[in-house]
């Protein structure tokens, strides 16, 4: 029963305490054989504690296990088979790179690399198919296999305070700041194949994306093995990224007179004459040959911290606590809990989005109508300036794609395996103390009716049908089993004699 003393905003507090998800996803679900109706919910699984702190702490904690049984493996981990792959792992291990773009047919289109993307003046060594260190043994004998903890960053654009904001605005290049930002990326990806290249062997990668003061996006990655630092340094001075796009340096067509729909293209409001297809607008590209000028390029700054890791000593773990440090942030959030944007960091972020706004982030952006392109997928409701693209907001600043980078042979599993790995511990510890962990594996069992069809019908909750203060019941009952389970989980732990301090993340597999 709910005590109706107690306030919904106090029973969101008492939820994130216990690491109750505060935005349940709630369902229906109907069993055919007995009829009986349950309401089941699901966490929100939502990444920034602006929107749900205890799934952001969930997914930090589950990222942290993750960074942390990959960067000193002692054994070759298997790459993860198509069929297991998630949207989790990043980039093939490969060292030769490819420029693919989308056309409007769906097809892929792969640019000449040797022509689009001449290869930096680096050292090329045989490849060895190895992914984790070379061991080291010392003159006490000790024998040890360190690998490395780096900072990549942008170049300047301007003097900054130490607020990171502008000593001059009016001469800060934002346009420049802005389109690094859009493609950060791409140029990282240029950094792996680079260093593949120059060490030698299949380089694993466990990087973050983190915003700077300035807020420009700077990178902080967990290296396999060690790199010499002058090769290091050398690779990240000479890498480089040109993205080779249509021109959009010159606004063909203003908000007042744009494009306009005929139902099938977009065409010229004066001549009638459609605009190009971006497949088109490449193909012209491709004509121009070796004319043809980079819309853009991308280089690091002359900044870059190289730091050693041994995996036995604190360094490692307080690195890895670092790199997932602010996963739960927004990148245009303060770093510093309870603090406020100023009145002058206020006008940073808004100039800084003033340029995202209008720039294109993809082949898909809406933008591309004023500068004379077709989007690819172009639609009657393409509107520049309106792209819903998410690197046009102030959450991401730019970076559209995914914070968290991961080589697919990083420990060889998915984020979905290292989420199994983690209920499995749960698990293990309590049916070792002769605990049920029942509430674990809730309607897993007996799915299945004998005709073969589905047992269960699951259906989202209609809110609007509910008679009943549905939310405050569902957050009530999750409290009291993550209570329950709690103190399970903890008696397990004393009876086998493990430390009972209380996992941040609340049961693995429900909340």
């Amino acid at each position: 029963m709910i005590d109706r003393g107690i306030t919904t905003d106090t029973l969101r507090d008492l939820a994130q305490h216990h690491g109750v998800c505060v935005r349940p996803v709630v369902h229906e679900v109907a069993d055919t054989v007995t009829g009986q109706l349950h309401l089941v919910s699901t966490p929100c699984g939502a990444t920034l504690a602006s929107k749900c702190e205890p799934c952001a702490s969930r997914n930090r904690v589950l990222r942290m296990q993750q960074c942390r049984e990959g960067w000193h493996l002692q054994d070759e981990p298997e790459a993860p088979s198509a069929d297991d792959e998630d949207d989790d792992v990043d980039a093939p291990d490969t060292a030769e790179p490819t420029e693919p773009e989308p056309t409007d047919t769906g097809d892929r289109r792969v640019r000449s690399t040797r022509r689009r993307q001449d290869a930096p003046d680096l050292p090329r060594v045989p490849m060895d198919h190895r992914t984790i260190g070379q061991t080291f043994t010392a003159p006490s004998g000790r024998t040890y296999r360190p690998s490395m903890f780096v900072t990549f960053t942008l170049p300047s654009y301007g003097r900054v305070r130490p607020d990171g904001t502008p000593v001059a605005p009016a001469r800060y290049n934002y346009r420049r700041a802005a389109l690094d930002a859009l493609h950060f990326p791409k140029l990282i990806d240029r950094v792996w194949q680079n260093l593949r290249r120059c060490t030698g062997y299949q380089v694993q990668y466990f990087a973050v994306i983190e915003a700077q003061r300035r807020l420009a996006p700077h990178l902080h990655t967990a290296l396999r093995g060690a790199i010499p630092r002058e090769l290091l340094r050398q690779v990240a001075s000479a890498t480089y990224q040109h993205v080779w796009w249509p021109p959009f340096d010159v606004v063909r067509y203003p908000q007042h007179a744009l494009p306009v729909w005929d139902g099938a293209d977009f065409i010229d409001p004066d001549t009638g004459a459609p605009l190009p297809t971006w497949a088109q607008a490449l193909d012209s590209l491709d004509h121009q040959g070796d004319a043809a000028s980079p819309a853009h390029t991308l280089r690091l700054g002359k900044q870059i911290d190289i730091q050693g890791i041994v995996a036995d000593e604190d360094d490692a773990d307080r690195r890895v606590a670092y790199l997932t440090k602010y996963l739960g942030k927004s990148l245009s959030e303060p770093a510093t809990p309870g603090t406020h944007l100023t009145r002058r960091q206020r006008a940073h972020v808004d100039r800084l989005l003033a340029e995202l706004r209008w720039l294109p982030c993809s082949p898909r952006c809406w933008n591309w109508l004023r500068y004379g392109v077709q989007p690819d997928g172009a639609t009657a409701e393409t509107l520049p300036g309106a792209c819903p693209g998410k690197a046009h907001d102030e959450q991401h600043l730019g970076c559209g794609g995914r914070r968290v980078l991961v080589s697919r042979r990083w420990t060889g599993k998915t984020l979905t395996d290292h989420r199994a790995d983690r209920a499995d511990v749960v698990r293990q510890t309590l049916e070792a103390a002769g605990i049920d962990s029942v509430e674990l594996d809730r309607l897993a069992a007996d799915t299945k009716r004998t005709d073969g069809r589905p047992r269960y019908e699951w259906r989202l909750w209609n809110a609007h049908e509910a008679p009943v203060p549905v939310y405050r019941i569902v957050l009530t009952r999750s409290i009291a089993e993550r209570i329950r389970w709690q103190a399970d989980y903890q008696s397990a732990k004393a009876q086998l004699g493990l430390a009972t301090t209380a996992p941040s993340t609340g049961p693995p597999a429900s909340s």
